[in-house]
């Protein structure tokens, strides 16, 4: 199947070039035989493939396989497994007998060296990434969250600082990762001033993170007409602890109501009804709620199909949450170093599956000025109003 797919690839590449001639009538796009024979490793076991050759006289034109790029020896779903053993806990030395158990006796070529080597490429692959260029890139919404990991060999937990992004298109990209001291307003500041730096000038329309990050303070000194949202997911738990645990079904369910609102006059009088309910008996609970009053409604000022997406720093707890899981069931990662690329490399394999916003050609106007009442376009009675 693989073989026969770069053959229709190739087949295809050369068919939609076919009109092109030289002054001879002779085509500029053929096919020229096969490359040598390669062995590439693949779930399924080592397969021998043998990639069709095309010869493109065009000036400065190339072919080159999505499906079976140069070089390629082992398939992208060996890639994202060998940094999700390596996190379980697996030994260097025992890597050939892992995957061979998982995948198969036909996987050969992993011995010790050549796990220690993908490990190198990896933190060198992060090294290229943290220094990539942001210029011209715009994010219209940004999420941040910090994630503590253990590791094994020293008293560290490291914070692992996150931040990811929604493009104009709608498309999540993983933006900044570092390895933070605590989740402080410095370390936060010096992430998004790297990123300032490397040419992400422009700030997001709204940012999304816990109420609890240094991550606002420093926002508001890097990018400080971005506008502040705080995660509900987060608050609900945080209100929550604070309650007695007979009394926390029914609170939940208010809380739901709150941020699940139809508009934002809704919320804010589901808001009042919870402070009148609870404030007396629970104080502590209401003073949780009412101290972010003003950063947890911010959403409706966004197009409605974008609220699922706004109320939550959930794109990033849901990416990292198995990491978490997988870092406590082996005590941690060995270093700080190998906990930041285990973190880096699984994230960028689970960026390829995120999928685009809701609604995504609302972004536009939303970077446009376009304003949004209780998640519908305002018109211009209601502007003037």
């Amino acid at each position: 199947m693989l073989q026969s797919a770069i053959e229709a690839e190739v087949s295809a590449y050369i068919e939609s070039h076919q009109d092109l001639r030289d002054d001879n009538g002779y085509r500029l796009v053929v096919r020229n035989g096969h490359l040598p024979e390669r062995l590439v490793q693949t779930g399924a076991g080592s397969l021998p493939v043998k990639k069709p050759r095309v010869h493109d006289r065009r000036e400065g034109e190339r072919f080159t396989s999505s499906i079976l790029p140069a070089y390629m020896r082992r398939s992208p779903s060996i890639e994202a497994l060998i940094p999700v053993l390596y996190l379980k806990g697996i030994s260097t030395n025992d890597f050939g007998e892992a995957l061979g158990a998982i995948l198969g006796e036909g996987v050969k070529g992993l011995s010790a060296s050549v796990i220690v080597g993908l490990k190198e490429q990896w933190m060198e692959e992060y090294g290229h990434w943290n220094r990539r260029s942001l210029a011209g890139k715009q994010y219209v919404y940004l999420w941040a969250d910090g994630i503590y990991f253990n590791v094994r060999l020293s008293n560290d937990r490291p914070c692992m600082l996150v931040i990811m992004g929604a493009t104009a298109d709608g498309k999540k990209e993983l933006v900044g990762l570092i390895d933070g001291e605590r989740e402080s307003t410095l370390s936060w500041k010096e992430l998004l001033l790297d990123l300032k730096n490397r040419g992400l000038d422009q700030g997001p329309e709204v940012a999304v993170g816990d109420g609890a990050l240094g991550f606002w303070k420093a926002l508001e000194e890097v990018y400080p007409e971005a506008r502040h949202q705080r995660c509900w997911v987060h608050k609900t738990v945080n209100v929550l602890d604070k309650l007695p645990k007979k009394i926390q079904p029914r609170a939940k369910e208010k809380l739901h109501e709150m941020y699940q609102s139809e508009t934002k006059a809704d919320a804010l009088s589901v808001y009042e009804q919870f402070l009148k309910l609870y404030q007396d008996k629970y104080p502590k609970a209401c003073q949780c709620l009412e101290k972010d009053k003003d950063v947890l409604f911010t959403f409706y000022a966004f197009p409605a199909t974008h609220w699922l997406h706004l109320r939550t720093t959930n794109p990033i707890e849901s990416t990292f949450a198995t990491v978490r899981h997988r870092t406590r069931q082996t005590k941690g990662c060995g270093s700080r170093e190998a906990t930041l690329m285990m973190v880096y490399k699984l994230g960028r394999e689970a960026e390829k599956r995120w999928r685009r916003l809701n609604g995504s050609q609302l972004l536009i106007k939303v970077l446009t000025g376009v304003q949004f009442v209780d998640g519908e376009e305002a018109g211009e009675q209601r502007l003037a109003a």
